[in-house]
């Protein structure tokens, strides 16, 4: 094979957020709507290299995808030594709003995936007039503990061995092995404790279930597409959310799992298509 460059371009994006300066981590593909994706709990933006990559989606959308402080190339803030990390609901929804202000994005489509899947609820109900749509993948409004969190940050064992040992099981059964151990690869690679704070949102701070029967998917159309062998959000938790949100849309992806974009991109991409040829007009 020749050498060649993907056409991905990364940047490194210095800005305040919530009073605090950060230095963040983007990559972009591509040209038109923007297209900003919220990768999954301990991963970073690498889940989405086959979005990017994918010249039929660079055509129409500006792909953007930024690694969230804590993880992949984003350092934590300044005296993060003293905290215990801990993702809130507020503090998710104030990184995207500020990443939007920062690159000056018009209503751009918000799509994340696990807990990129639920903040885009939460972005949908409490400010649908700033994006164009909202595409939850694995998308549910809450999820019961189903395993020890403690052993996520514990100084006698690898916490990167052990968060991909506890997702390897959330992977659809005919992935791809090299994409499947790729995704693997970006867990065993998480700092100390930030999956596990990034769990605090998922399992707690972000439980949404009360509210999402008030999203509008006349000012923000909702897409939602789950993998049918996830079974931490499962396809039912993702269908009661569509039964519960009028006007919500929703796809069972077959053979897909817990990360359909980077598990298995082809497969993934077959159904996401679809719904970005609605969004753009198509």
């Amino acid at each position: 094979m020749s050498a060649q460059f993907d056409p991905i371009t990364g940047r490194y994006l210095r800005l305040d957020i919530d009073g605090v300066p950060h230095r963040v981590y983007v990559e972009e593909a591509g040209e038109g709507i923007p297209l900003l994706c919220l990768h999954t709990a301990g991963s970073d933006t690498r889940q989405f290299r086959g979005v990017m990559n994918d010249a039929r989606v660079r055509e129409r959308f500006r792909v953007i995808a930024f690694d969230m402080p804590w993880h992949g190339k984003s350092s934590p803030p300044a005296g993060w030594q003293n905290d215990e990390y801990r993702l809130t609901t507020r503090a998710y929804v104030a990184q995207v709003l500020a990443i939007c202000e920062a690159l000056e994005l018009d209503r751009p489509v918000v799509m994340g995936c696990s807990i990129g899947g639920r903040i885009v609820l939460q972005l949908a109900l409490e400010h649908p007039l700033r994006f164009r749509a909202a595409i939850g993948l694995q998308s549910g409004a809450h999820v019961d503990p189903y395993y020890d969190l403690s052993w996520l940050h514990r100084p006698d064992v690898h916490g990167g061995e052990v968060c991909a040992g506890v997702v390897s099981g959330l992977i659809g059964p005919g992935a791809p092995e090299a994409e499947r151990w790729e995704t693997l690869w970006h867990y065993m690679q998480g700092g100390p404790g930030v999956f596990k704070g990034d769990l605090y949102f998922y399992k707690i701070d972000g439980d949404i279930r009360e509210k999402i029967a008030a999203i509008d998917t006349t000012k923000c159309p909702l897409y939602l597409l789950s993998g049918e062998y996830d079974y931490s959000c499962t396809p039912a938790e993702t269908l009661d959310v569509a039964r519960r949100v009028k006007g919500a849309q929703a796809t069972i992806m077959s053979g897909l799992g817990h990360f359909p974009m980077s598990e298995d991109p082809q497969r993934f991409l077959s159904h996401l298509h679809p719904v970005l040829d609605r969004i753009s007009g198509r």
